[in-house]
């Protein structure tokens, strides 16, 4: 997928700079040729002999070097790039490029390319949860601009969350997909997935058995067809997707939040299998037990989230597909849910316990439409996810 694809890969200041190593080495085993851009602050973390050796090429450190800028060389080196891959983009280079500054090299390719833009987040975790780094994430999206983590994890200062740099495993899945002429090219998809853990106490929750699987599968197909996929998931035992974007939540509160701030998007896939309810109010101690006595537990309605999403006056996607998981009259309460949520397309299945489905590797379910019902043979459910993900690129007009 990567041979003769040209990466212009800018290297931001931060110590997960060591990890561009890593990833031109990754780059060019694949067939990549890497032109590689370093701020000032990167060689406080790396050497530009280093960078050099790995990619085989001359690393741009200045805007105004006189042999080049004769033929304008910083505007040249922007629109040559199959990609501009920014790693690690610290929030100083996230800023410039929310703000269009062009004050260094990076910064003006930045605004002067016409190519593509992924960028892979790395800072304190403070940093990154800072509303002014959050705003410029959201600019920065709304602009196109693709992006590969950061994950949770410890940081070089010692404190612990998001804002770690993505592994550059990843960073190449996620370079991969944007440079994937899929029919979903530029397209960008929501996709919620897994269970939600509503807390009782400290030590005990309310949860359902979804496994993730499907959604996994769902994200995945997306991402192979070429789609920006942002990927909400739940406390799910299936591996994350590589290449989308990965929020982690467990609450239906917190998925709900995270789907909204995902938004604008031009589909939107509810596979998660939500909480409808959750604790009026979660105890702060463990209930104890006591002999002959049962506690009383009282219950709140959860957000419905697909219901909210398909009823937005602005800012709705122009496709949102709900999953209903039921045991009986699958189709009936399958079809009467579109009505009621106002959503396009309901994929339905019978997950009582003789399927197997529920936390299972195959799937059988009805694609619910207003064109009317499908009824899909059981398969794997990366099967379904294929299938699925191509009637979405299909009603998408790709």
């Amino acid at each position: 997928m990567l041979s003769g694809k040209r990466i212009l890969l800018i290297i931001g200041g931060g110590i997960a700079a060591y990890k561009s190593l890593e990833l031109i080495r990754r780059l060019r085993e694949r067939g990549a040729a890497v032109t590689p851009v370093m701020t000032r602050a990167a060689e406080e973390f790396v050497t530009p002999l280093s960078v050099s050796a790995l990619a085989g090429e001359e690393v741009h450190r200045d805007l105004f070097d006189l042999t080049k800028e004769a033929e304008m060389g910083h505007i040249q080196l922007s629109r040559v790039a199959d990609l501009v891959v920014v790693s690690p983009a610290t929030a100083d280079l996230m800023a410039k490029m929310a703000q269009g500054f062009a004050g260094d090299l990076a910064s003006t390719l930045l605004l002067a390319t016409d190519a593509p833009v992924l960028i892979a987040p790395a800072m304190n975790v403070r940093m990154w949860q800072h509303p002014a780094t959050q705003r410029n994430l959201k600019l920065l999206q709304g602009d196109g601009v693709r992006v590969a983590g950061p994950n949770d994890g410890d940081m070089a200062c010692g404190e612990f969350g998001p804002g770690r740099l993505a592994e550059p495993m990843e960073i190449l899945a996620a370079i991969e997909v944007a440079l994937a002429d899929g029919p979903l090219k530029g397209r960008r998809v929501l996709v919620t997935s897994g269970p939600t853990h509503e807390p009782i106490d400290p030590v005990r929750y309310i949860a359902n058995r979804s496994s993730g699987a499907q959604g996994t599968a769902i994200a995945e197909a997306l991402r192979d067809l070429g789609a920006e996929v942002v990927f909400v998931t739940g406390p799910a035992d299936a591996p994350r997707p590589a290449g989308v974007e990965v929020i982690e939540v467990e609450t239906a509160r917190e998925m709900r939040a995270a789907a909204l701030a995902a938004l604008p998007a031009e589909a939107a896939v509810f596979a998660a299998a939500v909480a409808d309810w959750r604790m009026a109010a979660e105890n702060g101690s463990k209930i104890k037990k006591q002999a002959g006595k049962l506690p009383t537990l009282e219950f709140a309605e959860n957000p419905d989230i697909l219901a909210e999403v398909s009823q937005m006056t602005e800012g709705r996607p122009g496709l949102v597909v709900g999953f209903a998981a039921e045991t009986d009259d699958v189709v009936a309460n399958a079809t009467a849910k579109r009505t009621r949520k106002g959503c396009d397309w309901i994929v339905a299945n019978d997950v009582s316990p003789a399927t197997g489905i529920m936390g299972g590797s195959e799937n059988a379910v009805v694609l619910i439409s207003g064109e009317g019902n499908e009824v899909w043979p059981r398969m794997g459910k990366r099967d379904v996810a294929a299938r699925l993900a191509a009637r979405i690129a299909a009603a998408l007009g790709t």
